[in-house]
């Protein structure tokens, strides 16, 4: 069972990763950059030699041990699914360089009895050596056997809502048949993402999609709609994961401007199925 206190108290380590013009393109990659090898905009995050770093990489850098896998977690860890996830860019973030973050868990919400709990944890990345705060990362993990504990229902965010309104625009990007496996590289080797007979056990007919490549999907149809490519024009980014997206699926992102705020959501039309809702990004306007 959890516990509410330990859960707070947990003794994150720092976490410290080289990272490299490669792990940039690697990346970039694995969300479906380059995709076109004849657009320009897309090529800045893919060459290696002289490429930039995708926004949203901060959110596979520096990982630490899976502590909901730790038995002293309380956590069904076969139960759990990631709910959110989020992102601030502090400063234009580096392509190579030794950077270092500590993760913190920030609150723990009882739906209840048989209705679970949510988990949110934050993650600041630092240049490693100045100390320099590049980017902060929030998560919600969706505890789905694990209410009922006695906690706190008080969430400390509320979900984006979208407009009430017909998109401004809509961005149709394809993922692949082999995206998982190209995106695994990024560290995340979950056999849901890569072995059939896992993603059968889970109740998949086949392995699914990292929910964030997914992430990273809908970053790349803000860039692309709104800011030309241009990754400084992008200042955060939130997104709640609705359902699953099977590599080889196209995503149809649906946007609406208001000022600096993009609000998004994403289908699979082919299955008529939201993948991701409650999308928020703020950008340079």
């Amino acid at each position: 069972m959890i516990v509410e206190r330990t859960l707070l108290e947990w003794p994150f380590a720092d976490v410290v990763q080289e990272l490299s013009r490669r792990d940039a393109a690697i990346y970039a990659l694995g969300v479906g950059l380059g995709a076109d090898p004849l657009d320009e905009g897309q090529l800045r995050f893919v060459r290696q030699e002289d490429n930039e770093a995708f926004p949203t990489l901060p959110v596979v850098l520096c990982r630490g041990a899976p502590w909901p896998a730790d038995p002293r977690s309380g956590v069904d860890y076969t139960r759990l699914v990631h709910g959110e996830q989020g992102l601030e860019l502090i400063r234009p973030f580096p392509v190579e360089g030794r950077v270092r973050a500590r993760e913190r868990i920030v609150a723990v919400v009882d739906k209840g009895e048989a209705k679970g709990a949510v988990i949110y944890s934050e993650n600041l990345i630092v240049a490693d050596n100045t100390g320099e705060p590049l980017a902060r990362s929030w998560r919600s993990l969706f505890a789905r056997a694990d209410g009922g504990f006695g906690g706190t229902a008080v969430a400390p965010r509320t979900p984006h809502i979208v407009p009430d309104r017909v998109p401004d625009m809509i961005c149709d990007l394809p993922t692949f048949a082999n995206q998982a496996l190209l995106y695994r590289l990024n560290g995340d080797l979950n056999p849901l993402h890569s072995h059939p007979a896992s993603a059968r056990q889970s109740g998949f007919d086949v392995p699914i999609l990292h929910g964030l490549c997914s992430y990273g999907v809908a970053a790349h149809a803000v860039l692309r709609s709104y800011c030309g490519y241009d990754s400084g024009r992008l200042k955060a980014i939130d997104v709640r994961f609705s359902a699953p997206v099977f590599p080889g699926e196209t995503l149809s992102i649906e946007l609406w401007r208001d000022g600096a705020t993009i609000s998004f959501r994403a289908f699979v039309r082919a299955r008529e199925a939201k993948v991701l809702d409650n999308g928020r990004a703020v950008i340079d306007a």
